[in-house]
């Protein structure tokens, strides 16, 4: 377990990579946008960046819709 803070709220997490973390959320891999430690992570690298205590993430999705 690692210390996280995630969109603003402090939460222990399981170790593993963003996308893990991503998935538990129960939130597609394809339609998210991350930003850890202030910087933009490319969606095509979520699986290989390892959580690390203190990560400060900020999750976006995506939701379809309009007029």
């Amino acid at each position: 377990m690692v210390s996280i803070i995630l969109n603003g709220d402090e939460r222990q997490v399981r170790s593993g990579s963003i996308a893990d973390l991503v998935a538990s959320l129960g939130l597609d891999v394809k339609k998210v946008a991350v930003e850890r430690n202030r910087e933009i992570v490319p969606r095509s690298t979520l699986a290989d960046v390892a959580l690390a205590e203190g990560d400060a993430l900020e999750i976006v999705h995506f939701v379809g819709g309009g007029c």
